[in-house]
């Protein structure tokens, strides 16, 4: 089956501190849907229709959930896509333009991912995660491909972290193109640091509540399976402010000329920032994963809040 996302440019990474270190940036953002969701959730949605899925239902926070109406009209079938009360206006209207229906359930997204789980044990539709199935993050494995085939490859890849479907889609495709000592430096916002928490824990922690402005990185317990590969390769753990996140993302507007959202912004700072766990490797790649749950309204009210 063709694949509904595209192949997005890897490219040296501009603007950065003069360090000897050689950064690359893969665009993601740069996807139809704003961000990387469309490579697990389009294969998600087609592989389940193969298997006699019909209707689709989905729960996000505004990423996943454009990426499941694309995917949906794509493929023309019906999508419902469930979203909390605090994602912005213009995400519910942007999926409603692609045909799919909206419900709003709750002002978190696991309320609204509870809802979107009873809808499809009542068999009304199927259940597309949005980052915790092994079809998505196969998809989200050809990120990785896409890098080994342009090159060079790097010692290590920066991504952030909120259900841990972009990790291991990446961890995935590391082991598939036989990259099996290039290391994950997975980010995340002191509020949403579930995955930091959880290696720090040894075991698998639930965050008693999210408290960032990265509204695409507040999952409260990341994908056991993203767990998992912390015990299996080198996943080194990375928190960082709000501030920080919103001030890469300021940067990375005037450096590439693309809009991304605070969850991308994190995972940027590393590089801006010359992050401690950058120090050990010479050639890294950075994820510009995207978002669409900004505006440049908000960029410039988090701007004005963090005075950044």
């Amino acid at each position: 089956m063709k694949p509904l996302h595209l192949v997005t440019p890897y490219w040296p990474h501009r603007g950065l501190p003069t360090t000897g270190r050689e950064t690359w940036v893969k665009m993601d953002a740069h996807q139809p849907t704003g961000s990387f969701k469309i490579r697990g959730i389009g294969l998600l949605c087609q592989r389940l229709q193969a298997e006699g899925a019909e209707r689709f239902v989905c729960s996000s926070g505004g990423n996943a959930g454009l990426a499941a109406a694309y995917a949906a009209r794509a493929i023309g079938a019906p999508m419902t896509v469930i979203l909390p009360s605090t994602t912005p206006g213009f995400m519910r209207e942007r999926i409603e333009a692609l045909g799919a229906q909206v419900l709003i359930e709750g002002d978190v997204w696991d309320a609204a991912d509870a809802l979107a789980q009873a809808i499809a044990a009542r068999g009304e539709a199927a259940y597309v995660s949005p980052f915790n199935h092994p079809y998505l993050w196969e998809g989200h494995a050809s990120l990785v491909d896409e890098i080994a085939q342009a090159g060079p490859a790097p010692d290590a890849i920066v991504v952030a972290v909120g259900g841990g479907g972009l990790m291991c889609g990446i961890a995935q495709g590391l082991e598939r193109n036989g990259l099996k000592d290039t290391a994950i430096i997975a980010v995340e916002t002191a509020g949403a640091a579930s995955l930091a928490r959880s290696i720090e824990a040894g075991e698998p922690i639930t965050l008693p509540r999210i408290d960032t402005i990265a509204s695409s990185l507040a999952a409260r317990r990341v994908a056991d399976a993203a767990f998992a590969w912390t015990q299996r390769r080198t996943v080194v753990p990375a928190v960082v402010s709000d501030a920080d996140a919103v001030r890469a993302c300021l940067r990375f507007v005037d450096d590439h000329q693309t809009l991304v959202e605070p969850a991308c912004g994190a995972a940027l700072s590393l590089a801006y920032d010359d992050h401690p766990a950058l120090k050990p490797y010479a050639r890294v790649a950075v994820v510009a994963c995207g978002g669409v749950v900004t505006s440049l309204e908000k960029l410039a009210g988090w701007k004005a809040q963090f005075g950044v």
